[in-house]
Parts: C-alpha cells; sequence; structure tokens
C-alpha cells in the first residue's frame, strides 16, 4: 500500500479479491460487470467556508489531504462508497437487521434479513441487488449462507469455499442464515467466541458493522 500523488489526477482501479480469483481460474468465467467509487480518505469537516483567504480556499484541506492507493480488501477499502440519489434526497440511506449485536448459543441458528431505511423514499426497504455480507471469522459458524438473489455473481460467491488462512467468508442475499458452531476446541479456555458481521446494501452502499458472540453450552 502506498500514497497517490495528488498534484495530478489519478484512476486507480483494480480487481476485488473476488474479481483476482476468477481471472486466475482462467475458465472464462472473469467479466467486469461493476465498479464503485469511494472517498474513504476524505474528512469533510476540514471545509472551510470561512477561509480568510477566499472561496477558492474553502476546500483546500481536503485537496491536499493524502490519498491511499486502492487495495483489494473489501473489509476495510470502499468503506464510505459514492452513489447516485435523486435530486432532492434529504436523507442518507442506513442499514438495520434489527440488532444492535448478535448472541448466539452453541448449535442456535439465527436468519438476518435486513433492511434499508431512508432508501428510493419511506415505502421501500430492501434493495433489488441484496445485501453483501461478510463475517470476519467463518469458523465460528457452521452454516453461513445468502438467499434471494440468483445472479450468476451472486450464486458463485455463495458457493466460495473458505480455505488457507483466510478466515474471512462473504455470502450475498436478501436472507442471511446463520448457525453457531458446535466444535468446542474451537473456545479453548474461553467460553465466548467475538468476531463481526458487515453488512453492506450493494445499491445503496449503506453499511453497518455488527458485533456476534457465540457462547458455549458444551464442553463434552
Amino acid at each position: 500500500m502506498g500514497y497517490l500523488n495528488n498534484s495530478v489526477v489519478t484512476v486507480d482501479a483494480i480487481l476485488t479479491n473476488k474479481g483476482r480469483e476468477l481471472l486466475a481460474r482462467g475458465d472464462g468465467s472473469f467479466r467486469i460487470t461493476q465498479f464503485a467509487l469511494s472517498d474513504d480518505e476524505i474528512d469533510y469537516t476540514l471545509y472551510n467556508p470561512t477561509h480568510p483567504s477566499g472561496s477558492a480556499f474553502y476546500g483546500q484541506a481536503l485537496e491536499n489531504m493524502p490519498l491511499l492507493e486502492a487495495f483489494p480488501e473489501t473489509t476495510q477499502n470502499l468503506r464510505y462508497s459514492l452513489t447516485t440519489l435523486p435530486r432532492g434526497t434529504a436523507k442518507m440511506a442506513v442499514l438495520d437487521i434489527g440488532y444492535a449485536n448478535i448472541a448466539l448459543k452453541q448449535g442456535a441458528s439465527l436468519a438476518i434479513t435486513p433492511q434499508t431505511l431512508n432508501y428510493l423514499g419511506n415505502n421501500q426497504v430492501f434493495e433489488s441487488s441484496g445485501y453483501t455480507v461478510t463475517i470476519a471469522d467463518v469458523r465460528v459458524l457452521s452454516t453461513f449462507n445468502g438467499v434471494g438473489i440468483n445472479t450468476d455473481a451472486a450464486v458463485d460467491l455463495n458457493s466460495t469455499t473458505t480455505i488457507g488462512t483466510n478466515v474471512s467468508s462473504t455470502v450475498v442475499g436478501t436472507t442471511i442464515n446463520l448457525t453457531a458452531t458446535t466444535i468446542n476446541t474451537l473456545f479453548g479456555v474461553n467460553t465466548t467466541l467475538q468476531t463481526t458481521l458487515l453488512i453492506v446494501g450493494r445499491d445503496s452502499g449503506a453499511r453497518i458493522t455488527v458485533p456476534v458472540t457465540i457462547t458455549q453450552t458444551s464442553t463434552t
């Protein structure tokens, strides 16, 4: 990772981890169908309409901020995606899953159906493209899948198997099914396991991170 030279206009476009995986297959499954833009590094509170040098300098602090090169880790990059909303939109879309945190006992299951508030009018609470959901440590779950979106890209992502040292996993759907692990050895000397669930609206770009706690109920 490095910094971009912000003295010139640079478009730094890269493939996501999933895109790299499809490209590496070499079977024709790789095709670019979508792109996303973000401004993660920008702190808009630095915009200063009272700058003593006049309006040409209101955004000087913003324009001089260092910009990072693009990188493919989706849990850290594109955290503030740019999106197009109808003119006159007064509220940004926000996600709600009905839980401030998720607490499951071993073997317990939960179905999450995210809703997007303030999106395309107050009456619509779902996104037609569904939601991308990433569990930071998939080992704490015995079931983690998404249903409701049947595009080729969604089906392919939902069928990806976590291998090697990668412990995060990502699925797509309108409903996400979770089942807590029953493997006691994962707990070690602890009675709980902690991780996070990152949920992103695929149309709105709205996101929410929810803590997940798995409680051990059996030691045998």
